[in-house]
């Protein structure tokens, strides 16, 4: 699968524009600022409806516009053609179509089109809080089961209730024990499969990340990321009933997977702390890498990856590795974005392989 055309209105700082790519490889090259990311960030948002960067759709809008609208033609093996569009007006919900057929919901779409993106923003992964860990591997997981995501959004409904009915009894100066059984029941019930599921995906997710740390750093360091969890201490039914005293105090509920964590290390000690700048850039890159090959294993093809900036922050060491995986053919569609031409093309030179190069000046 891979994305043949690719047309933008009024998104970011694009007024209009269009592109035919290579079923390969595909370079934005130009100065900061002109919008290279913008379109990395446009692909990503037909993957997974949603910006990567800013979370506000409606802030993705051009200036002085009224709308945004992306349009991407898909080809799978199977079929001529795929269209996904996605369009946001102000004051209104967002749209997503595929094939001219508006989504119900937009987690309907999550998965069918597998992407990974990597990006000097990846560091959040590791000198951020527990909440940017936790999206990430749940935004992996969604991406080949969507039962995954449904429990999610039913767990995150659930736990939004119990915690407004925490409040309420604080405002309200009375407490009911059964109501709050009635959410803890949501909450166990999705709970539990969504701690099994992360449980699960790490097993076999970590032995590929350390693989891939291994071949981008050329070093001999141990890593290693340990999944943290309350529920790996005792039956979540009974761990909500100890800490309901504790909830009541602080009107929200202080126990659950939306407390869960990844500890990530090198050897054996927190990669933020004691890792190195190009020990930390191997971890994520490693991450990244491990994610596209566990995601092409579970669904059956290659997702697409996008690079964003990766070799103007890396050492030549790790560019070296990273252009060797693509030499090998190891990734479908790729899409890179760079500040040096000539940089670009002695890679995509070196390594032989059907590739177009779009100078961007301004959005254009």
């Amino acid at each position: 699968m891979y994305l043949k055309q690719l047309t933008l209105t009024n998104f970011k700082n694009y007024s209009q524009a269009s592109f035919t790519f290579s079923e390969k490889i595909n370079c934005f090259i130009g100065n900061n600022g002109v919008g290279k990311t913008n379109l990395l960030d446009a692909i990503h948002y037909l993957s997974f409806c949603k910006s990567y960067f800013n979370p506000v759709d409606t802030q993705n809008i051009r200036h002085g516009e009224d709308f945004f609208a992306l349009h991407g033609t898909y080809v799978r093996k199977e079929n001529l053609g795929e269209l996904v569009e996605c369009i946001q007006k102000r004051n209104h919900r967002k749209k997503f179509l595929i094939n001219r057929k508006e989504y119900d919901r937009l987690a309907d779409h999550i998965g069918n089109i597998p992407l990974v993106m990597i990006s000097p923003y990846d560091s959040d992964l590791i000198n951020d809080g527990s909440e940017i860990r936790r999206k990430y591997i749940d935004s992996v997981i969604s991406q080949f089961d969507k039962l995954y995501l449904d429990d999610l959004i039913n767990y995150h409904k659930a736990l939004f209730q119990r915690n407004a009915l925490l409040k309420s009894f604080a405002d309200n100066h009375r407490f009911d024990p059964i109501s709050v059984e009635t959410w803890d029941e949501q909450l166990v019930k999705f709970g539990m499969t969504i701690f099994e599921k992360r449980k699960l995906f790490l097993e076999h997710f970590i032995p590929v990340f350390q693989h891939f740390f291994r071949y981008i750093s050329c070093g001999d360091e141990s890593v290693d990321i340990i999944y943290q969890s309350q529920l790996l201490e005792g039956d979540f039914r009974e761990l909500l009933s100890r800490a309901l005293s504790r909830d009541k105090a602080a009107q929200f509920s202080t126990t659950g997977i939306h407390k869960d964590d990844l500890e990530l290390l090198i050897s054996g000690y927190p990669v933020k702390k004691f890792g190195s700048q190009g020990q930390q850039k191997s971890f994520v890159i490693g991450i990244r890498l491990a994610q596209f090959e566990y995601t092409q294993k579970v669904k059956g093809y290659k997702p697409l990856i996008l690079l964003d900036d990766v070799f103007d922050k890396l050492d030549d060491l790790r560019v070296e590795q990273l252009v060797k995986l693509v030499s090998e053919n190891s990734f479908g569609q790729i899409f890179i974005t760079d500040t040096q031409e000539d940089r670009v093309k002695k890679i995509v030179n070196t390594i032989d392989i059907n590739h177009k190069i779009f100078r961007i000046t301004n959005a254009k």
